[in-house]
């Protein structure tokens, strides 16, 4: 009788156990000034209390097992403390500032890692990098669209990864633009700063998005429809496979090649799961575990693979509903700031090149800018036009952290941008164009130039541009009737108007 009752005693503490999702974990962040979300899982209607900085909380675990709390808004705190959720212990934690860090390949962009080189001065960087008010949260194994896993489908509870403690011996392998931009905040708001690290290179926006949020906006039906024709049969096991029997075949050929002191063959195209890319996917498996996880705001760096092809030109409403998507998901409407993608490619020859690569995302992405709370650093000037992973994520991040410091911790900086087109005034011979963050308004160095003028045949040509005050005129003689201005309008385009501060302009169409 005594051995049943204590098996049976033990049996319920073993189910009892509260579990957590891995980012709930040791040498976390919670958000400061704002009500923290405590999540899990239990035994149906197993009492859950959470202890924290003299906070204490209890809740129940609804009949699947799940529940949630919040804590009430936070002072932040760089001393360590300790979170208790019934028999769990989660040590040294912080009370800051957190940002969730998503993307594509340079947001993934280790600071001296392998994956896609590494950055200006890593070396440096990482000897220097004792901040042990950043914490960075990764996924133990992200997905890669080389390899063979697969997006989740559903949503994820709960994806594998851990919190770590910002030192020379952990940083290299930390996204270079979260630390970069914790780092400039760390230098400002002087409070503990976790980076919720989510990217994956080579992966379109649909990816990152829920699929019912994409499902609900009609003109994303023929981009789907696209996508189910694509994915129709595609079974990486067999594509990889086919790839490594290429590779080898080719590897024999290329010997013959050099041996007989002959051209060698191209190589094959390396494998790609395009199941990575899929709608939805990557929101599934890594953007869901983080929910609701409370923060200050997101940081964007994608659109590379979005920046050619038949829908480029979605990518604005497609960023609009992946905003919305979140932060309904969330229950918060939380800041969003995103990098406009830089110049790249062939420089621009012609006035207007509209099927440039990225023209159509980069004019996306600046009339994103409707939302409320968002923010986007211009990188025009900064960029590698010979490749597309920029070394340089020092000044990228600092763009990037110069208009969140002044939209969201209301640091006076002046010009936290470059020139954003505003308005545009037609009169008879010439267009008078207005813009946010003007002052000082100057060419770069030489004479004003990038802009392109048509009437309404669309028919573009050079223009002539002149400075007056705020205000840029421009004209051209071959153009009558002028209706339309165009400015940097090409993959790698021309374009040096900045302002006081040297930020450059975006690239605009006044249609």
């Amino acid at each position: 009788m005594k051995w049943s009752l204590a098996l049976l005693l033990s049996a319920s503490c073993t189910f009892a156990e509260v579990r957590l999702p891995a980012v709930i974990s040791d040498h976390m962040v919670l958000q400061a000034v704002k009500p923290v979300a405590i999540w899990g899982w239990a035994d149906a209607d197993e009492e859950v209390t959470v202890e924290f900085a003299g906070h204490k909380k209890t809740t129940r675990a609804s009949a699947k097992g799940e529940w949630q709390l919040k804590l009430d808004p936070l002072t932040p705190k760089a001393e360590s403390q300790t979170l208790r959720i019934n028999d769990k212990v989660i040590q040294d934690v912080l009370v800051g500032e957190v940002w969730l860090a998503s993307g594509q390949s340079n947001m993934a962009t280790q600071i001296n890692g392998k994956l896609h080189g590494k950055v200006d001065n890593a070396d440096a960087e990482v000897a220097a990098a004792k901040h042990p008010e950043i914490r960075v949260f990764v996924h133990d194994a992200p997905l890669a669209i080389y390899e063979l896993p697969v997006p989740d489908d559903e949503p994820a509870q709960d994806r594998p990864g851990r919190w770590r403690v910002c030192s020379p011996d952990t940083v290299a392998d930390f996204s270079a633009m979260g630390y970069f931009f914790a780092r400039d905040l760390l230098a400002e708001i002087k409070q503990p700063i976790g980076i919720l690290t989510s990217a994956v290179g080579g992966t379109p926006i649909e990816a990152w998005t829920s699929l019912s949020a994409q499902q609900a906006v009609p003109d994303f039906k023929p981009l789907l429809d696209d996508w189910t024709k694509r994915l129709d049969g595609f079974v990486p096991e067999e594509q990889q496979k086919k790839f490594l029997d290429a590779k080898a075949a080719w590897l024999k050929v290329r010997s013959a090649a050099i041996k007989a002191k002959q051209p060698a063959p191209k190589a094959p195209s390396p494998f790609k799961n395009i199941q990575v890319m899929k709608p939805g996917g990557l929101f599934a498996s890594m953007i869901a575990p983080l929910v609701p996880y409370t923060m200050r705001g997101v940081i964007w760096y994608q659109g590379e693979r979005n920046a050619a092809g038949p829908f480029s030109g979605l990518y604005g409403k497609q960023l609009q509903t992946l905003i919305a998507d979140w932060r309904t998901l969330w229950g918060d409407e939380f800041y969003f700031a995103w990098v406009q993608i830089p110049a790249f490619a062939t420089a621009q020859k012609f006035p207007s090149e509209p099927t440039g690569w990225g023209v159509s995302v980069r004019d996306g992405q600046r009339r994103a800018l409707k939302v409320p709370q968002t923010g986007m650093a211009i990188t025009m000037d900064i960029g590698d036009p010979k490749q597309g992973h920029p070394t340089n994520k020092v000044e990228f991040a600092s763009r990037l952290s110069r208009v969140v410091l002044h939209d969201v911790y209301q640091k006076s900086i002046a010009l936290f941008s470059g020139p954003l087109f505003k308005s545009a005034e037609i009169t008879a011979d010439h267009i008078m164009l207005t813009f946010d963050q003007a002052t000082g308004l100057k060419a770069k160095s030489g004479t004003l130039e990038g802009f392109a003028i048509a009437g309404e045949d669309k028919k573009f040509v050079w223009a002539d541009a002149k400075i007056e005050g705020d205000k840029v005129i421009v004209s051209s003689r071959e153009i009558k009737a002028p209706k339309i201005v165009r400015y940097s309008w090409a993959a790698n385009p021309k374009g040096n108007l900045v302002n006081a501060a040297d930020l450059p302009a975006s690239p605009f169409s006044t249609e």
